[in-house]
């Protein structure tokens, strides 16, 4: 047991890399877990592995990018725990390397509504569940390119920059009301979806590595200690600030 005991979690996208890293360690940290995901075997996955573990979570089905799916989510959660103390919002996708003048607009309305869109609806209606709990934190799921430009990802660098000002704005609006909203930007980390790029992209893997100062990619863990960080009382006066996860990727 730590810093989140007794606290119930959400965790969006929580079937595989980061998510899944994160909602262990939410159950690790003794929370309760709802993991979100709109993948069935992958969410249920996770959730097997926290109750093997001895944790407590149940496995709800959700598409962020749709409002009822995401207020029913919330809704769910709060009925069935009487609370909802911490939120994880990190489901999101990449999209395909390419110019902006290349970019269609389908991909484009893909990303954002899942990236950002997606990170709005998940606040919109688990802040008024913390307000009902006495407050809470939300952890939102950015990049960092929602810090810094980087060439051939138009979409998906603003939707992450979105997600930054996002949380900012949100952060000052709920910071006298009990919510503390941050947002933790990663850098290339080893999940399935990096996974994805490097198969049809490897000469990017020695890029990619290069990128950190520290010369390689980070494990999903290492983000979500940060996430369990934010979320903890141990960051009781950390609000509105995207930190980098990013092997010092942004310092350079």
């Amino acid at each position: 047991m730590g810093g989140l005991a007794g606290k119930v979690g959400v965790v969006t996208g929580g079937g595989g890399g980061i998510e899944r890293a994160t909602a262990l360690a939410f159950a690790r940290e003794g929370a309760t877990v709802a993991v979100v995901d709109v993948a069935v075997p992958a969410g249920e996955a996770t959730v097997q592995m926290i109750r093997s573990a001895g944790g407590e979570a149940i496995f709800i089905q959700a598409d962020v990018t749709r409002s009822e799916e995401v207020k029913a989510m919330a809704d769910r959660t709060f009925e069935t725990f009487g609370r909802l103390n911490c939120a994880f919002n990190n489901a999101g996708i990449n999209g395909e390397i390419i110019s902006v003048s290349r970019c269609t607009e389908e991909s484009w309305d893909r990303i954002i509504d899942i990236n950002l869109k997606g990170v709005f609806l998940c606040m919109k209606y688990e802040i008024p569940r913390m307000l009902k709990s006495g407050g809470g934190s939300i952890v939102n799921t950015a990049s960092v390119m929602g810090l810094v430009g980087e060439p051939g990802h138009p979409a998906y660098a603003a939707s992450k920059h979105g997600v930054v000002g996002l949380t900012k704005s949100a952060a000052i609006f709920y910071a006298q009301a009990g919510i503390r909203i941050n947002a933790v930007c990663p850098g290339a980390v080893h999940t399935p979806m990096v996974e994805t790029v490097l198969a049809e992209h490897p000469e990017l893997k020695q890029t990619m590595d290069s990128l950190a100062p520290m010369t390689r990619m980070a494990e999903a863990e290492e983000v979500a200690r940060a996430v369990i960080f934010l979320c903890s009382d141990e960051a009781s006066y950390i609000t509105g600030h995207p930190l980098a996860v990013d092997g010092g990727w942004v310092a350079r």
